[in-house]
């Protein structure tokens, strides 16, 4: 493994950027000094094969980390797999990420999750980190024996579905409480939403769409908020996207409870002004109003909102060509990420690159208990994201990595790009 010395770049630690550079041995960063006074900048104690990089205006982060993504694999590898989903993580910086559990077979055992283990071992490019289910096949009954799993996977959760039975739940955050893992909600109430398929707002009603509401989000976020506080588990909900969520969870951490929560980039670009009459504008939960977007990055700017997730869910071309009604739900986003965020958040100046770092790297890795949370230092593993502010590309998904090629942001012109993506020391996504 060669060493790497990369140069006079915009380096994430201890909380800021600093001018510096980073020395790498053996998938570990083994040095990290300030330009102005860096022992490093002759490279006099470097070997002669090493190679060495000038990042000039580029930003080293912890290696990006995604929270929420669907690789389909076991049971729908039609759709995606770890190979190509890890690929297109590569692609969008990320060097973690954590897979759903909506597969076939359901990880709600050792031997079921053992499949899927074997599969990311032989396949992934970055680390592949599994959920396991809330309950027996999702179906929100039955209980898993969660630390019969715990020591392999980041944490539970049936998303896709939301655990609709109140004792459930509550038992559920009891025994997970005991693990220390989180409990990743995805809160919906199935009874409110009335066959509804995107927002029930100003598009739903001009164009005869059905609609679904936003209490079917934020209902149960306020039951798992109370069910959390009275447990203590841990827990994460998933993919918010309405102005009430955003509050209740601002609300709850203020009186100190253990909950933290992700929403994606297309709920801080979009309203529904902006839906088409295309699949690829179909998710679940739904893009929404103009006033929930506009409370979704104030939750992002001020901190409520701890993580940008982005929920890639890949299908086929030909389940994402049956419109806004009868399209699967789910959207690819792993590849537009970064120049998503930073288009829509940073360049506008909304949040600096100092939150996006929080955003998309440490703030994940403070909640998973990943290396790293503190910033990019002497002894941590070498999983790196170089990104750059500079340039713009129109968005091709032909070129995605990814099986899913159906995105929102198809044919947008986004600002920034990623650089190279390392893991333990190793390039797994480079256009230096």
């Amino acid at each position: 493994m060669p060493s790497i010395l990369i140069k006079n770049a915009n380096v994430w630690t201890e909380g800021r950027f600093i001018n510096a550079d980073v020395e790498i041995r053996n998938g570990v960063v083994t040095a990290l000094d300030p330009v102005a006074s860096s022992p490093l900048n002759s490279s006099r104690h470097l070997p002669p094969s090493a190679e060495i990089i000038n990042a000039k205006g580029m930003y080293i982060l912890p290696g990006l980390v995604d929270m929420h993504v669907h690789f389909r694999e076991p049971g729908y590898s039609y759709k995606e797999t770890i190979k190509t989903g890890s690929e297109a993580a590569a692609a969008g910086g990320f060097t973690t990420v954590c897979t759903m559990p909506n597969l076939n077979p359901a990880p709600d055992s050792p031997e079921n999750l053992l499949k899927q283990l074997e599969i990311i071992r032989r396949d992934a490019v970055v680390e592949v980190l599994p959920y396991a289910t809330i309950t027996r096949l999702r179906m929100g009954k039955e209980l898993v024996d969660y630390e019969a799993v715990a020591a392999d996977v980041c944490g539970f959760s049936d998303d896709g579905t939301g655990v609709q039975d109140d004792e459930v739940m509550r038992r559920a955050m009891t025994e997970i409480a005991k693990t220390g893992k989180i409990l990743a909600a995805h809160c919906e109430v199935e009874a409110l939403l009335n066959k509804g398929y995107i927002h029930d707002g100003t598009y739903a009603q001009k164009n005869n769409h059905r609609g679904i509401c936003s209490e079917s989000e934020w209902k149960e976020v306020e039951r798992d908020i109370k069910l959390a506080e009275e447990t203590g588990c841990r827990l994460h909900v998933c993919h918010i996207s309405t102005k009430e969520s955003v509050a209740l969870i601002r609300d709850a951490k203020a009186r100190g409870v253990r909950v933290t929560c992700e929403t994606g980039p297309h709920y801080l670009t979009f309203c529904d002004e902006d839906l088409k009459e295309d699949g690829r504008f179909k998710m679940n939960p739904p893009i929404r109003s103009r006033a929930d977007r506009d409370a979704l990055r104030e939750g992002v700017a001020d901190g409520t909102i701890d993580v940008i997730s982005t929920d890639h869910a890949p299908h086929s071309e030909t389940e994402k060509a049956k419109g806004l009604e009868k399209s699967a739900m789910g959207v690819v986003g792993l590849e537009t990420s970064f120049a998503a965020v930073y288009t829509t958040m940073v360049k506008p100046g909304l949040i600096s690159m100092e939150r996006l770092a929080h955003l998309m790297s440490t703030n994940a890795r403070a909640i998973l208990g990943l290396p790293a949370a503190g910033g990019i230092k002497p002894g941590v593993p070498a999983d790196l994201t170089l990104l750059s502010g500079a340039g713009t590309s129109i968005v091709d998904p032909l070129t995605f990595r990814s099986m899913g090629k159906a995105t929102p942001y198809a044919g947008l012109e986004l600002s920034g790009h990623v650089a190279a993506t390392m893991c333990a020391g190793e390039w797994v996504f480079n256009r230096l």
